[in-house]
């Protein structure tokens, strides 16, 4: 099929008004004329911008979990999330799942039922969605079949979590491992006990995250590491391969990973919140500061869209600088270098919004398929 964008702002260095021109999965044209026997959409006073690239996002658990211990059909839950993504103007989404040595939400067999379930949906998707593998490190028993998954390349990205000791540390403090146990199923008794016998292994675990990080490397799977505590820990995963920083846990360990050039990622909800909620760096300084190369979901997809607008309101970036930190740049620290900014040839994976009052999408375009509308009146 022939798509035709017309008379949008499109973004490229800047904006500039102009027509798109979609010839299957591609964009075939910039700026050229009408095509024959094309769909055509008109984008007049609308911003014609790159389809998102979510690196990081777990919304989708609440589409699994509602509530605690109320649970949905993963299938169903997945295809409800897809429609949430591409309102959101996410057209690449890496689901984060979280395989703990938790049982129930973030168990083994949730995980492993997710892997499956990615896998067999992906072709009715609307989004490109693939598997983002957060790895708790005390997970020891999952090593042997998390390598066996890297090398058949099912896993798109690997991210190494540790919430063991911080749940230790906040044990005495039911607010902070209350959602932990929920979602477990266990009492907090028995939850705890877990988290000790866990713990108890806790030397086997260094020598687990290299032979993972060396496995990823070998498969070409991007490595991320979750929660940096400090400039050390930053070198230490760095000497593994571990080249990308997510969420690091304070600015100096921020600099530590922009002083090596390294992509940094932050949370799109702390850039629209005005802060973080756990107290963490604000995003919004970060990006001021040149230390956030990247915005994720986490764990609000909506956020994606209207943190760029927002730093662009604020004078913290230009749209243009902004919007690349949702598209472009983690396009290119993930290695999907057919994505992320609109010219001949890259995948047509866009998105029309309308900015005033608040941004809000009113069409999305993913592999040239018109997967998302609004707003009906712009077709023509």
């Amino acid at each position: 099929m022939t798509l035709l964008i017309a008379g949008g702002r499109v973004l490229r260095d800047g904006f500039e008004t102009m027509d798109i021109v979609v010839e299957g999965e591609s964009i075939a044209a910039v700026g050229a004329g009408p095509a024959n026997g094309h769909l055509r959409l008109d984008a007049s006073g609308l911003l014609v911008l790159p389809g998102i690239v979510d690196c990081h996002g777990d919304a989708f658990e609440r589409h699994i979990m509602p509530r605690p211990k109320v649970s949905f059909d993963i299938g169903l839950a997945l295809r409800d999330a897809d429609r949430a993504l591409l309102a959101s103007g996410i057209t690449t989404a890496f689901h984060g799942v979280t395989w703990s040595w938790e049982p129930g939400l973030r168990g083994a067999e949730n995980a492993r039922r997710l892997l499956d379930t990615i896998d067999a949906l992906a072709p009715e998707l609307g989004a490109d969605t693939r598997f983002h593998l957060r790895h708790e490190t005390f997970n020891l028993d999952a090593e042997a079949e998390i390598i066996d998954w890297l090398r058949s390349g099912r896993v798109g990205v690997l991210a190494f979590n540790d919430h063991t000791e911080g749940t230790l540390k906040t044990r005495s403090r039911p607010d902070k491992v209350g959602k932990m146990v929920e979602r477990s199923g266990l009492s907090h008794e028995d939850f705890m006990t877990l988290v000790e016998n866990v713990y108890a292994r806790k030397d086997e675990v260094p020598g687990s995250i290299s032979r993972l990080a060396a496995a990823a490397q070998e498969a070409g799977i991007p490595v991320l590491s979750h929660d940096d505590m400090t400039p050390e820990m930053r070198r230490w995963y760095r000497a593994l391969g571990v080249s990308v920083a997510e969420f690091p846990i304070d600015e100096e360990t921020a600099r530590e990973a922009a002083a090596h050039r390294e992509p940094i990622v932050f949370g799109a909800p702390n850039v629209v919140r005005g802060g973080s909620h756990t107290g963490c760096p604000s995003a919004e300084e970060m990006v001021a500061k040149g230390l956030c190369t990247i915005l994720a979901s986490d764990y609000y997809y909506p956020a994606l869209l209207l943190a760029p607008f927002i730093l662009a309101r604020n004078g913290t970036a230009r749209l243009e600088d902004a919007w690349k930190l949702v598209s472009q740049a983690p396009a290119e620290a993930f290695g999907l270098g057919d994505r992320g900014t609109i010219a001949p040839d890259m995948r047509a994976d866009l998105i029309l919004v309308d900015d005033a009052p608040q941004p809000r999408v009113v069409a999305t375009i993913a592999g040239g398929r018109l997967v998302h509308l609004a707003d009906q009146r712009i077709l023509g």
